[in-house]
């Protein structure tokens, strides 16, 4: 091996195998490593490399073990058979190569990940680059910090597959979601799972970088509260697919009168009016003609044929009533104006709902309602 004996003296390799001290091995063992890291080796050269090193990696010092690691954590010239070896070594010797090492292949890693206890799936997470074959065994088996920094690494393939099992695993972790979702490409199938597990921030970018339909960003009501999902109407309040909203809301049972009128008072008529078609099983047109009848029976009528109870009709009839005698005057006005003029008027009617709809109603007005009103309208 000419770039290795050139390098070295007998000495130097008689300290190797027989230095009466770890320290001295492994000050012999990183300049046998720093004379192998070369460019270009021969095939001579390279089988003398690869004996030395078989002998570095049986030392029963770590620090000589470490040595190779330290050196030559991404070189190609270690052998495959010292690098399996090394990484089922202590993790100051394993982490490094794992991470680095290119003598690993796709099925070395997945096997380590695997088979691996979570310093190890750390280690191959981390690495540059990493195979869709080697996310899916992440995806199946790593703990929730490699598959986080592993859904993190830009340079890592992942198929949907991989991606669906891994919002599946760690559906509850935020961490691992946001990994997820700010991926620079996500299939439109994770996206629209990932839509109603995540946080406000999170749920934004998805809807705003990745392929998530309308209909898919109100699904994330379905698990969540109505006082939410009346939240969600304020935002969403201009979408074209207001029908399939609504289908979504009452799918997951939430489509309820307390959530109709809530909705109603903070003056989102168009919420309401496909909601009572939804619940009646009435085309929307029929159930527009029916709510905006200028009689007294059309809204009775439909109301009645959506199973709602009885003794909220009244306040139905305020709501729309209040929203007929302010929507003229509305066209100069924004829409949180509007709401709160809608607002007030409706409350200050005191139609007969219940203590809980009203106190969230008054927590609407917030700031604009003063403390004398609000005492008002409490008693």
């Amino acid at each position: 091996m000419a770039t290795t004996r050139s390098a070295l003296t007998d000495e130097d390799i008689r300290t190797l195998v027989k230095g009466a001290t770890p320290d001295e091995r492994a000050l012999a063992a990183r300049k046998l490593c720093g004379s192998m890291d070369r460019p270009v080796l021969g095939d001579e050269d390279r089988k003398l490399a690869g004996d030395i090193l078989r002998i570095m990696a049986a030392d029963a010092a770590e620090m000589v073990r470490s040595a190779i690691v330290e050196t030559l954590k991404a070189s190609p010239i270690v052998p495959r058979d010292v690098a399996l070896k090394l990484a089922k070594d202590v993790e100051s010797v394993c982490v490094p190569l794992l991470t680095f090492s290119p003598v690993f292949t796709d099925a070395d890693l997945a096997e380590i990940v695997r088979l691996s206890e979570p310093v190890r799936q750390v280690a191959v997470a981390r690495r540059p680059e990493l195979s869709a074959s080697v996310t899916e065994a992440l995806a199946s088996y790593g703990c929730e910090a490699a598959v986080e920094i592993a859904c993190a690494n830009p340079k890592a393939q992942f198929a949907e597959a991989s991606l669906q099992q891994v919002v599946t695993r760690f559906e509850t972790s935020e961490k691992v979601l946001a990994a997820v979702a700010y991926r620079a490409v996500l299939p439109p199938s994770a996206s629209e799972r990932l839509i109603a597990l995540v946080s406000d921030e999170v749920r934004a970018h998805l809807v705003t970088h990745h392929a998530v339909s309308e209909a898919a960003a109100a699904t994330f009501a379905v698990n969540v509260t109505e006082l939410a999902t009346v939240d969600l109407v304020d935002q969403v309040g201009q979408v074209a697919d207001m029908k399939a909203f609504v289908a979504h809301v009452s799918a997951a049972g939430r489509l309820t009168a307390s959530l109709l009128l809530r909705a109603l008072a903070n003056g989102h008529m168009a919420f309401f009016e496909w909601g009572i078609s939804h619940l009646a099983g009435v085309p929307h047109h029929r159930s527009w003609l029916m709510i905006h009848d200028a009689g007294p029976l059309g809204l009775k009528a439909i109301y009645e044929r959506a199973g709602l109870p009885s003794r909220l009709l009244p306040a139905f009839r305020a709501g729309v009533d209040t929203f007929h005698a302010l929507e003229h005057d509305a066209a100069d006005e924004d829409p949180a104006t509007f709401r709160d003029r809608m607002l007030q008027r409706f409350l200050t009617q005191a139609p007969l709902i219940s203590r809980e709809d009203m106190d969230y109603l008054i927590e609407r007005l917030g700031p604009s309602l003063q403390d004398e009103e609000r005492t008002l309208l409490i008693a």
